[in-house]
């Protein structure tokens, strides 16, 4: 058997497999090739006519220039005729093509040149938007070394796990798998994944998550998620999903595209037919008319949208916010009203019990109690019950198997346990004004306290109180307040937590405005309220009973750390690493994407209009327009991009942006 201390070297087949992904090189792309080509040509022809050489000598170089960097544009554009669809790369070759055919070879080629490097440097552009995002799997290692029944060791490639496999992680590696401690202790740094800033200790139940690095001491993790489903692994899945929608913007420009095409090439033709009806010279009117086709092709308006949004949104992975697609990037910025849950949320969602309180009349002591309460809630993946059945545990108290779990968000849990029926859940909701004096001065007393009163009945008759309370996160009060800020009115508390408690918080963080005891229907009205009065509510939860409110919301956010499956699936975006600081920046962040929308929009308009008035009304030369052309597609795009670099980040975190 292999000692744990050693690494047995990985099979060639397994290295070669896994090969970690790399920054795209600038010359992998085909477009950056083909461009540099085109390029390199032109510059040896150029000198070449400029001195006088033969047409022999320059003519096939840039013959080859024409060749090497239209054919690609151009091939895509014939692909697209076919589809009925008239691309506005076709058009630009169509017009090199008229030029050189009246003789302007090299305007010509300089269209190309310029029109190729134009396309090469939007397609660095998305490939370095892809990189970004693929940068997130790389915090996952390649390989793992995966336990044999017999102890041996055997390194495989990650996507080669399965739910059940013993893995083991030594010092300084990073863990293969999400999955739990079975054996061993450690610190392991799991920032990438949680955005803890310190290492967490780690021993025997405890949950770890792949890519994160374990520092001090060997561990032995059992896997409980596939590869594909680990934490790591969602957050690239929905961050290229969110990278191929486009935002109503972009679809409304698509839409509008194709027509004004169209009218484009009609008035390009009435700008060549007309004037020679009247007598004009073919070759300068031919020139005018192509200048014009060049001059008003919307290149730049349809590379104004895509461009701001998908960096923002790779942007937004990369610090753990993970938006689900355009549209909802584009939809954040527009919020100006929130909602936020209590627990989970505001609180760290890791409530714990402090008082267990049995009624006299049960004649049940305060383990016996906790005992059948621990056992009701230990199918539920509720917060409060995980709190309960943390508290059984730490008294050493077994909990029994259940029978007949069943689950209703906002009211509670019924179970029968050891043959009895067992009720949890809110004092309100069960009791429904049947509750006993004693019941309702206890729960009283709790609530008075801030605690949140769990109610525990036993065949029917309440049997006891639990006291549950949860910590505030340290960066709630400073998150309201940027939100307030953000969106001019301070957020709404709605939790199904008990008035009392509910408002003990909200004055902690500053929320006036609070709706205490509410089931999930009543969130969904809550929030049906607020849009029916205009506005554009952003509901922030994490829980099952949130998911309803998240879905009807204009837009919804998800704790991806403690929040349930179905509140993940149905929010618009997860806060993977439950920084809830996160939130009113990349609500600054998509605000800041929808000012450089409008900015491009803005920068392509004007130098459409400009070029196309220099053309019709005095005399464009044909390189200035193919340079103010291809120059303001470029500025769009770079003008994007700007939101994938960190300081955008941190500029949206700090409000230097608003």
């Amino acid at each position: 058997m292999s000692s744990p201390l050693t690494r047995p070297a990985a099979p060639p087949a397994v290295r070669d497999a896994v090969t970690p992904r790399r920054r795209t090189r600038i010359f992998a792309l085909p477009e950056a090739r083909w461009a540099f080509a085109a390029l390199v040509l032109f510059l040896i022809a150029l000198p070449l006519q400029l001195l006088g050489a033969p047409a022999w000598a320059w003519g096939p170089l840039y013959t080859l220039t024409y060749i090497t960097g239209g054919w690609e544009p151009g091939w895509a554009g014939l692909q697209a005729l076919k589809d009925k669809r008239l691309d506005v790369d076709l058009l630009m070759v169509v017009a090199a093509i008229g030029a050189a055919a009246i003789g302007q070879v090299l305007d010509g080629a300089l269209l190309i040149v310029i029109f190729a490097t134009s396309g090469a440097l939007e397609a660095i552009a998305t490939a370095r938007t892809a990189d970004s995002v693929r940068g997130l799997l790389d915090l996952a290692p390649t390989t793992a070394t995966r336990l044999a029944d017999d102890g041996s060791e055997q390194t495989v490639a990650t996507e080669q796990l399965t739910v059940g496999d013993t893995i083991l992680v030594r010092p300084g590696e990073r863990i293969g798998a999400d999955g739990r401690v079975l054996d061993g202790a450690g610190e392991v740094d799991q920032a990438t994944i949680t955005g803890e800033p310190l290492p967490v200790a780690k021993e025997v139940g405890d949950e770890v998550f792949a890519g994160t690095l374990n520092g001090t001491g060997a561990l032995r993790v059992k896997t409980e998620r596939d590869p594909a489903d680990s934490v790591i692994a969602r957050i690239v899945k929905m961050v290229e999903e969110a990278s191929e929608t486009k935002a109503p913007t972009q679809l409304f420009i698509e839409k509008v595209e194709q027509r004004y095409s169209i009218g484009m090439v009609a008035a390009t033709v009435a700008l060549f037919v007309l004037p020679l009806l009247f007598g004009a010279a073919l070759q300068p009117t031919l020139l005018r008319a192509m200048t014009f086709m060049i001059v008003a092709s919307p290149c730049a308006v349809v590379l104004a949208t895509m461009p701001p949004l998908l960096s923002a949104i790779a942007n937004a992975g990369r610090h753990g916010v993970l938006v689900k697609s355009a549209v909802v990037m584009e939809q954040l910025g527009q919020v100006d009203a929130v909602a936020l849950d209590k627990t989970g949320t505001l609180t760290e969602g890791t409530p714990y019990v402090t008082d267990v309180r049995p009624l006299s009349a049960s004649g049940l002591d305060e383990d016996a109690l906790l005992r059948l309460a621990a056992a009701a809630e230990h199918p539920s993946e509720h917060p409060l019950a995980r709190a309960v059945v943390d508290a059984a545990r730490t008294r050493g108290l077994d909990v029994p198997v259940v029978e007949d779990f069943t689950s209703a968000p906002g009211t509670g849990v019924t179970a029968t346990v050891d043959g009895r029926a067992v009720a949890v859940g809110s004092p309100a909701r069960l009791l429904d004004g049947r509750g006993t004096d004693a019941t309702a001065v206890v729960a009283g007393q709790l609530e008075e306290e801030g605690r949140t009163a769990v109610l525990v009945q036993v065949d029917g008759a309440p049997a006891g109180v639990l006291g549950i309370a949860d910590r505030l996160r340290e960066e709630a009060a400073a998150t309201v307040t940027a939100l307030t800020t953000l969106t001019g009115s301070t957020p709404v508390l709605v939790t199904g937590d008990n008035p009392r408690a509910a408002a003990r918080l909200a004055g902690e963080v500053g929320i006036t405005d609070v709706r205490a005891g509410l089931l999930p229907q009543d969130k969904v009205a809550s929030v049906n309220e607020l849009e029916q009065a205009g506005r554009k509510v952003l509901v922030v939860g994490d829980g099952v009973n949130d998911a309803p409110a998240l879905a009807a919301a204009h837009t919804g956010i998800a704790m991806g750390h403690a929040g349930s499956d179905l509140a993940l699936e149905t929010a618009d975006a997860v806060v993977v690493r439950d920084e809830l600081a996160t939130i009113p920046t990349v609500v600054a962040l998509s605000r800041r994407a929808r000012k450089l929308v409008m900015q491009n929009l803005v920068i392509a308009s004007v130098f459409i209009t400009g070029l196309v008035i220099w053309d019709l009304v005095g005399t464009l030369p044909l390189p200035l327009g193919v340079a103010g052309h291809e120059g303001s597609t470029v500025i769009v795009g770079l003008n994007g991009l700007c939101l994938l670099a960190d300081t955008a980040w941190r500029r949206a975190r700090t409000g230097n942006d608003q």
